[in-house]
């Protein structure tokens, strides 16, 4: 793929191929111009580069009506508002743990309301939601707590709704997802990116980070159940876990979630000392559960929600022809809804049709 400077693009430019950030997170197709507004929303949330296997030039022509009966049109704006929000909801978290580690206070309440608005937009854009969360970019690697904060808080609240939690608790869930890692703030970032080995010193501080976050909440008079779940969301069900080394029901239920929706972010996030892993080898990793580490119920959720090809994912299919996973099979997670490349068109995937063989890497599926 060739990388394109956003600031350097002619206006309201169209591309020959479809468009992406990185080399996978799907942003323009063709019929679709790079629009100023567009350029300025990249801008804003700073990413500085787009990529295509195509070329820009002007608008190739299609019937417009046929792709909105389709949806395609609609699909684009959907995508974009999706990372509009994404990018929303980061800064928040940001500023978030900005306000807090200048030891300025927070309001439990005020801090609930944004989070019911986020979950109405999330559970509103589920599927788009899941699609960017296979985008990394380097950006996130700078903002590292804030962005681990923000896809944290959609996947939990995504599993919250598999899970059947109420409205109220699926607002405190959202809360306690974003501010988990509060108690890192203390810490200095080249110790939780280090690309070293930790000293004695440095992973004990590590381990403090939530006795750091409970107390933080406490001194600002924030539930008890959101206390907890800061506390222990890296407790484990087989008691493997920290701070307190507590084990099975011992664990509330929110911290369940979070250890698994912080653990599944941060196997295919990028990091300092280590490249991202695929959805599909991540939703792997936590399905083999070893030593029994997570609850089940909730691992059942992490693969019902995602699917064992996670949305957003590129395949290759039994009939030789690439697609990228649109959605969730309901009733099972080895036959996701799928969208055939180059044909715009959506299949059911199924064990007596067409099912998926294997991922594809970006390289892969745009060859």
């Amino acid at each position: 793929m060739t990388k394109y400077k956003v600031r350097d693009l002619p206006e309201a430019c169209y591309f020959s191929k479809t468009v992406y950030l990185g080399d996978s997170f799907f942003i323009a197709s063709p019929e679709t111009p790079v629009s100023e507004k567009l350029k300025k929303f990249l801008l804003k949330w700073e990413f500085r580069e787009i990529s295509s296997e195509g070329v820009p030039g002007e608008r190739i022509e299609t019937n417009s009506r046929e792709k909105a009966d389709k949806g395609e049109v609609n699909d684009d704006e959907q995508m974009i508002q999706a990372v509009e929000f994404y990018g929303t909801l980061r800064n928040y978290a940001e500023n978030l743990l900005d306000q807090l580690s200048a030891k300025d206070s927070l309001d439990y309440k005020e801090l609930r309301e944004h989070i019911k608005e986020f979950c109405t937009v999330i559970l509103d854009k589920r599927q788009y939601m899941l699609r960017v969360l296979q985008h990394t970019g380097t950006d996130d690697k700078v903002r590292y707590l804030a962005s681990h904060g923000a896809k944290s808080t959609i996947l939990s609240i995504i599993f919250g709704t598999y899970l059947k939690l109420n409205n109220d608790s699926l607002i405190d869930l959202g809360v306690a997802a974003l501010v988990h890692e509060l108690g890192m703030i203390n810490i200095s970032s080249q110790v939780y990116q280090s690309t070293q080995p930790l000293t004695r010193e440095e992973r004990r501080s590590i381990l403090t980070h939530p006795i750091l976050g409970f107390n933080m909440l406490k001194s600002l008079n924030f539930p008890q159940n959101i206390r907890l779940a800061v506390l222990e969301h890296h407790e484990r069900e087989n008691g493997s876990g920290y701070p307190q080394r507590l084990s099975g029901d011992k664990i509330s239920l929110f911290a369940k979630i979070i250890a698994v929706a912080c653990s599944y972010e941060a196997i295919t996030a990028a990091r300092s000392y280590r490249d991202a892993q695929d959805g599909h080898t991540g939703i792997l990793n936590l399905l083999k559960n070893e030593g029994n580490a997570y609850d089940e119920r909730v691992i059942r959720a992490l693969v019902y929600s995602l699917s064992v090809y996670p949305i957003g994912t590129y395949v290759l299919l039994s009939d030789g022809k690439k697609a990228q996973v649109v959605d969730v099979n309901p009733v099972s997670p080895k036959y996701p809804l799928v969208r055939i490349m180059g044909e715009n068109a959506d299949l059911e995937t199924s064990a007596a049709g067409v099912r998926v063989v294997r991922t594809l890497s970006p390289e892969e599926a745009s060859s």
